[in-house]
């Protein structure tokens, strides 16, 4: 079981990036996914979540109407766009997926390798 994260790289302030990630090993089409980050010296934490049927989507205060989570089921991926991005938004992006109460938590049962996403000023 796998998900594999990508789509990370360097970009300047304002500017946008999309994130993907693929499952590979099973499929998660029943579960709710989501993203999380983790900044130099911070803590992981909670960036957007989509349920599985991509009705209900939940995001951080902090990236409300700049990014947006959305899923592909019939090929086991998500993604996140991402806009007006900041420099305090560089960060390790993770895929999770898991039961909604667990991302809400933080504790997903699968977690990707993360790719990172840095935001010059």
């Amino acid at each position: 079981v796998q998900l594999q994260a990508s789509g990370g790289g360097l970009v300047q302030a304002g500017g946008s990036l999309r994130l993907s990630c693929a499952t590979t090993g099973r499929t998660f089409s029943s579960a709710t996914m989501g993203w999380f980050r983790q900044g130099p010296g911070k803590e992981r934490e909670f960036v957007a979540s989509i349920s599985r049927s991509g009705d209900s989507t939940s995001y951080a205060d902090s990236v409300k109407g700049r990014f947006t989570i959305s899923r592909d089921n019939a090929n086991d991926a998500i993604y996140l766009q991402m806009n007006s991005l900041k420099p305090e938004d560089t960060a390790v992006y993770y895929c999770a997926a898991g039961p909604s109460y667990l991302i809400a938590h933080g504790t997903p049962d699968y977690w990707g390798q993360g790719t990172l996403v840095t935001v010059s000023s």
